[in-house]
């Protein structure tokens, strides 16, 4: 641091127009009753760890990949530290990333600046970046559901690494991947690496910027849903954090936009969306149905508290059970206590 001066049933419900009422305006979408879709609700600690066990060669690939997407975004150069200036530490995140199954398809190693060592007013100001809220997420699949919408998805690669510095913040060198000839150097990042506190916010100021360059209007209401309204085409964008839905009836306008995101970031493109957000997309166009499930993390919650062999029901609890707030923990304490109770 450097101080400077400076179950899932795919039912049809309905919602009213005042969920909507924003986009009434615009030509092309017209307002109607829309069906509401229901929601139901290895890793390593160090390098050496990682690359010594049985999986050792996804692992070593996976630090190999992160690297090189620090080198292709320009992420930081190597120079000496200033005197009266400290390197904020650093270290390797390792974590499996799964399907809407929970199968393991991707060894993710990252690379995380230890963001808590930072002071605020000398290597960062503001921190505070939004994210779509997932009840803007259902309201914008039953549109889908109801006018038969392409709904697709992206995912942006590395997202962090696009936002721009405007502190000097330096670095140690990443652990495994230090210059053997300039081993006493710092990184001067130049780039938002994971980690830091304004990182997510340089992403999302950054990725504002491009996306309303190509004709994209900010939701008043919604920071992080942008539409675009071209005659009777309509598109809709949702930004949560790195992960991007497009939502639009016009498959050449939607297009248009993957290749413009293609062209301003690394994009992964996912297809029809089937997975986001931890949430399950199932989908029937020919009755124009939407369900949502989280049937992945039910399970997960099962096996935490021992109750995956439990016979099942059809109700959300026991008959006759009365709960109210006074029920509720209202201390720290109690609130962590609950966290163990089914």
């Amino acid at each position: 641091m450097c101080k400077v001066d400076k179950p899932i049933l795919l039912e049809e419900q309905f919602v009213g127009r005042s969920l909507v009422d924003q986009f009434s305006s615009n030509p092309g979408f017209e307002i109607h009753d829309i069906p509401r879709v229901r929601l139901t609700r290895g890793n390593h600690k160090n390098p050496t760890e990682a690359v010594s066990g049985s999986e050792s060669e996804q692992w070593q690939e996976a630090m190999k990949a992160e690297m090189q997407s620090m080198y292709d975004n320009q992420v930081w150069e190597l120079t000496n530290l200033p005197q009266h200036c400290r390197a904020v530490g650093r270290k390797w995140v390792f974590k499996k990333k799964t399907d809407m199954d929970g199968n393991v398809h991707t060894f993710k190693a990252r690379l995380v600046a230890k963001g808590f060592t930072q002071t605020h007013g000398i290597d960062y100001d503001e921190t505070f970046s939004p994210v779509a809220m997932l009840k803007s997420i259902r309201i914008l699949m039953a549109i889908s559901a109801y006018f038969n919408y392409e709904i697709w998805q992206m995912d942006v690669k590395t997202a962090f690494l696009n936002g721009k510095l405007t502190e000097d913040v330096y670095m140690e060198q990443p652990e495994g991947f230090e210059d053997p000839k300039n081993p006493n150097k710092v990184c001067k990042l130049l780039k938002s690496i994971y980690g830091l506190k304004q990182a997510s916010r340089s992403w999302n100021l950054h990725f504002d910027e491009r996306i309303k360059e190509f004709g994209f209007a900010k939701s008043e209401f919604e920071p992080c849903v942008y539409t675009k309204f071209s005659g009777s085409i309509v598109t809709f964008l949702v930004l949560y954090v790195d992960d991007i839905l497009l939502i639009g009836n016009d498959v050449p306008t939607l297009q248009s936009v993957k290749s413009w995101l293609s062209k301003c970031f690394q994009m992964k493109d996912l297809g029809e969306a089937a997975y986001i957000l931890g949430i399950k997309i199932y989908r029937n166009r020919s009755k124009r149905l939407i369900g949502l499930s989280q049937s992945t993390y039910i399970d997960k919650i099962l096996k935490k508290f021992r109750m995956d062999e439990s016979k099942k029901g059809f109700i959300p609890m026991q008959h006759g059970i009365v709960l109210s707030k006074t029920q509720c923990p209202v201390s720290s304490q109690d609130q962590d206590k609950m966290k163990s109770v089914p």
